[in-house]
């Protein structure tokens, strides 16, 4: 997902001004479970989408799902795009490009790739979002959310990992990895809780087209099942509509880099719902790499208050 970088960034990090409102903690408590929430329904569609894609194209199955999204966030919040500004209508834009291409280059490429490696491969954003945050954002990474970052990286190896080559697949999942990383460090950037309703909206909106537009020239398929309509039902008002919603929301009280640690648990839900649901067994690296996964959320969401506070304070200021 090629495109050009966000160009009207905010300023770099105030310095630390003191104690934020008791409430401004509460909030980013509740951001994180939010994000933690929202990931562990995205985990939770693994084992139905890889049954689902036996039956249906990828691309044409992502492109009804986010446009059955859009549709369903619209009709449950008529007034939200009429309250859109016109900045945040453009950074949503932006912002469903991005994700969109990225959700088009890792189908692509879960084409030409084993899905172990594709897993590992996307959940690169961990490390790309603290490295593209530090060079669009200014943003300091102190050593404590480094170490949280390869850990959750090695977690993630762990945990996905059986094998590795490198290839054209391998080349396109690092590209929408990037671009999932600037996704997050955009919405960092620019979600606004009071714009996080339409900002949703044109985001899904946004992904429907560029997924329809890739999927055009061959056809779309439709699914022909009840069951296959249930799950792409609850995938698009569960993973796609709400889970959009709550990470825009989320990511207007949290710092790109403490986003990406805590979504780095999608595997970890993932292996869990399989085996849960999915009939799958359960091997000793699922929980060896989910417990470096979560160990590494736990590292930042644990961390000294006096850092956590003055990132707080730097993205609600």
């Amino acid at each position: 997902m090629a495109r050009a970088a966000p160009t009207d960034l905010p300023n770099p990090p105030k310095p630390y001004p003191g104690p934020v409102p008791e409430t401004s903690r509460r909030v980013a408590l509740l951001a994180s479970l939010t994000l933690l929430l929202v990931t562990a329904c995205w985990g939770s569609t693994f084992f139905l989408i890889k049954d689902l894609l036996d039956r249906v194209p990828a691309v044409d199955f992502l492109a009804v799902r986010f446009l059955i999204a859009g549709v369903f966030l619209t009709v449950l919040f008529p007034r939200a795009l009429g309250r859109l500004e016109r900045d945040s209508w453009r950074h949503a834009a932006v912002l469903g490009a991005v994700y969109g291409t990225g959700q088009v280059l890792q189908t692509v490429g879960l084409a030409h790739t084993p899905a172990s490696v594709s897993g590992f491969i996307t959940g690169m954003y961990v490390v790309c979002t603290p490295l593209l945050a530090a060079v669009l954002l200014k943003t300091r990474i102190g050593p404590l959310t480094w170490a949280a970052v390869l850990l959750a990286t090695a977690g993630l190896a762990v945990l996905t990992l059986d094998g590795f080559s490198v290839g054209y697949g391998e080349g396109l999942t690092l590209v929408a990895a990037v671009l999932y990383a600037l996704h997050i460090v955009g919405l960092g950037a620019w979600a606004r809780k009071d714009q996080a309703l339409g900002m949703s909206i044109v985001q899904l909106f946004m992904v429907s087209a560029l997924c329809f537009g890739a999927a055009a020239p061959g056809g779309i398929e439709l699914a022909t099942t009840t069951r296959d309509w249930l799950s792409i039902l609850y995938m698009a008002f569960f993973a796609a509509g709400l889970a959009m919603l709550g990470q825009t929301w989320a990511q207007a009280h949290l710092s790109p880099t403490r986003t990406a640690i805590i979504m780095s648990t999608e595997p970890v839900f993932a292996a869990l719902f399989a085996v849960l649901l999915g009939g799958e067994s359960v091997a000793g690296r699922m929980a060896v790499g989910g417990a470096m996964v979560l160990a590494a959320m736990l590292m930042v969401e644990l961390a000294p208050r006096r850092r956590i506070e003055a990132e707080v304070q730097h993205l609600t200021v």
